[in-house]
């Protein structure tokens, strides 16, 4: 008996149904999570390559998107026990570039970008009462780390009632056996997983 199979035979690994509206959720594509000097590494970059069309679809059909930046104060008031057991978080303030969202998917205007201090998304942000005053009821993801701040808000997520859809490869991580050993388990118990090309069927 293989992995998936002790999985199945509990039951797990199922889909989510589809929602009534989809939001693009993405988590934390900032240049210190692409450069492998400062949190990227990996198959970041690939991952944030490969979320640019998938940002330019929902854009086209008007769908929520939202965009997530780890941001602490200057003098690191706000900075908790996470920034204990990874004090250079502590850098990414709002004056350094590697806290900025990416060029490649630069925020419009009218965009939400959630600033945040922890890994999820949802904690201690208002980004669960945003959706839910848009209507929203299943958000797609994408960002890194897949091992961190895209789990936590994949969980968090579904923990919300949300319908949580991770895309494959528009998810990264500095290493790849984390990256492929999260995946693993969302699908099993917390998430649809689809591939960029696979995201359509599901989009409401």
């Amino acid at each position: 008996m293989n992995d998936t199979d002790i999985y199945r035979n509990q039951r797990m690994g199922g889909m989510i149904g589809k929602g009534r509206r989809t939001a693009l959720i993405i988590v934390d594509f900032v240049n210190g999570f692409i450069d492998p000097e400062v949190f990227g590494g990996g198959n970041t970059r690939d991952a944030a390559e490969a979320t640019v069309p998938v940002l330019e679809a929902f854009r086209a059909r008007n769908l929520p998107v939202v965009f997530t930046r780890i941001v602490y104060a200057d003098d690191g008031s706000d900075a908790g026990i996470w920034c204990e057991k990874v004090p250079r978080l502590r850098e990414l303030t709002d004056s350094s570039p590697a806290s900025h969202v990416i060029d490649m998917l630069k925020p419009r205007a009218g965009e939400t970008v959630i600033r945040k201090t922890q890994a999820s998304a949802f904690f201690d942000t208002n980004l669960g009462s945003l959706l839910r005053g848009l209507n929203v009821d299943a958000v797609a993801v994408a960002g890194a780390t897949t091992s961190g701040c895209v789990r936590a808000t994949v969980v968090d997520a579904i923990s919300a009632n949300f319908r949580p859809t991770v895309i494959t490869d528009c998810v990264g991580d500095r290493a790849l056996g984390p990256h492929e050993a999260n995946l693993f388990d969302m699908r099993q118990k917390y998430a649809n997983l689809v591939t960029s090309g696979e995201l359509d069927a599901l989009l409401a």
